[in-house]
């Protein structure tokens, strides 16, 4: 038989909440530790104490705190996952003092208000805007594009030499409803018709002057109010691009402004996009956001056993397209390596800034020179503290706290704007020695 010892009710939502939060991160909470050590037998060498806990981050949460405690999850112990499972399907029969229906308010309470916690955004910082720009400027530019064909094929029957002439789609759909009716275009709308065509005299003239031999037959009122009708929807599709595609500019400065500047907004935003959040590309290594992508490519070549992929999405930047067929694939790790670093800064900095990723393009630019003339590039760390020193205290103390060195405020106050050069020493032996000493803490 089991009967309950202790139970500590939380004292509001607000209480429940918190500890819900920590839970699920693997924290115990300073609550759960009281409760705990009032609960709990005294446990030493002799008199071993197990407890039954159902995160395993958890469970190694309280073994910190408390050592002497064994704890088994239902991953490790059959007789702790029928004790969690026999818990919450009694749980009203165990609580007495609980009346029918409270747990479960209790649980749907909560589970809403931990949701509403999740769900939370900045509202100028939120990947998911991104996401969903990049993935509708997919679909527009499918559509503008079989919307633009279907009006050159359909009006090409009243005006067949126009296509040769006017090549670019969205120009061919607003000379369609500028011009209309072929016969009604006169010398007199020369101007007109230029300004409609990005102010190309010399093109406006030329549509005039086919447009007097053409070869096309004619239409009714209504077929060609049909024809007009649709390309006005053409050219608006066209519009409403346009104006997602400055959207998606602005939203990625915004978001993730030194990945925009490495890669560019469109390369930047599709590897968001495929990561599924800007937190998700921030956890990758630098290898699986080179082949981020390339999903299948590599699969089937570890089937096949064959060559596995260099680039995924990346490819599409333009820094690839500057490299030599046989420094492509270095240039891919290289610039992957950079992109990680930079979604790192993104995802965890306060204040949006362009200069880190500015430093990383230039460091790739200039490994692009190395591979060409073999003019050494510069290094990561004098990047970052050169990038560092010209920014004010506050960003940088953003920075390097979210790597979670500790820095050195003296050092900062010995330096000036007259001394570059000894600024950048010191700031280099106080990075090198960091370094060194986090490096030995490690291998300890």
């Amino acid at each position: 038989m089991i009967e309950i010892v202790s139970f500590a009710p939380f004292q509001g939502a607000s209480q429940a909440l918190e500890n819900a939060n920590e839970i699920s991160e693997g924290i115990a909470s300073n609550y759960l530790k009281t409760v705990l050590e009032t609960s709990l037998p005294k446990s030493g060498k002799k008199n071993k104490v197990t407890l039954g806990v159902q995160d395993k981050n958890l469970a190694g949460s309280l073994k910190v705190s408390f050592p002497n405690l064994e704890c088994e999850t239902g991953e490790t112990s059959e007789v702790v996952a029928d004790l969690l499972r026999g818990l919450r399907l009694h749980a009203p029969k165990l609580l007495k003092q609980l009346q029918d229906g409270d747990v479960e308010r209790a649980q749907l309470g909560l589970g809403h208000a931990y949701s509403r916690a999740k769900v939370k955004f900045s509202v100028q910082k939120n990947d998911n805007h991104i996401i969903q720009a990049i993935a509708t400027l997919d679909y527009l530019d499918k559509t503008v594009n079989t919307f633009a064909m279907r009006v050159r094929e359909w009006y090409s029957w009243h005006f067949p030499e126009l296509i040769k002439i006017v090549s670019e789609n969205q120009l061919y759909a607003k000379a369609a409803l500028f011009i209309r009716n072929k016969s009604t275009l006169t010398q007199d709308k020369l101007e007109d018709l230029a300004a409609v065509l990005n102010d190309d005299e010399s093109l406006a003239q030329h549509v005039i002057d086919a447009a007097r031999v053409s070869m096309g037959r004619d239409m009714s009122d209504a077929d060609m109010e049909h024809v007009m009708d649709f390309a006005t929807r053409a050219v608006k599709l066209a519009e409403t691009r346009k104006s997602i595609h400055q959207y998606l500019i602005s939203k990625m400065n915004v978001v993730a402004p030194n990945v925009a500047a490495l890669l560019g907004e469109h390369v930047g935003a599709r590897l968001i996009s495929k990561a599924g959040s800007l937190t998700n590309l921030a956890k990758m290594p630098a290898s699986t956001v080179q082949i981020l992508g390339a999903e299948k490519a590599l699969f089937r070549a570890l089937k096949t056993k064959g060559n596995t992929p260099k680039y995924g999405l990346i490819y599409h930047s333009s820094l690839i397209g500057r490299a030599g067929t046989k420094n492509k694939g270095r240039i891919s790790r290289f610039l992957a390596n950079k992109t990680s670093i930079a979604s790192r800064i993104d995802n965890f900095s306060e204040v949006p800034t362009t200069k880190f990723g500015d430093m990383l393009r230039k460091q790739v630019e200039e490994r692009l020179e190395f591979y060409a003339n073999g003019t050494a590039p510069l290094k990561n760390t004098e990047a970052m503290v050169s990038i560092t020193f010209m920014n004010n205290e506050k960003l940088t103390d953003n920075f390097y706290r979210s790597k979670q060195w500790t820095l050195s405020s003296k050092i900062w106050t010995l330096t000036t704007p007259q001394q570059p050069e000894q600024a950048m020493k010191r700031w280099l032996m106080v990075l090198r020695r960091k370094l060194r000493s986090k490096h030995n803490a490690t291998r300890r």
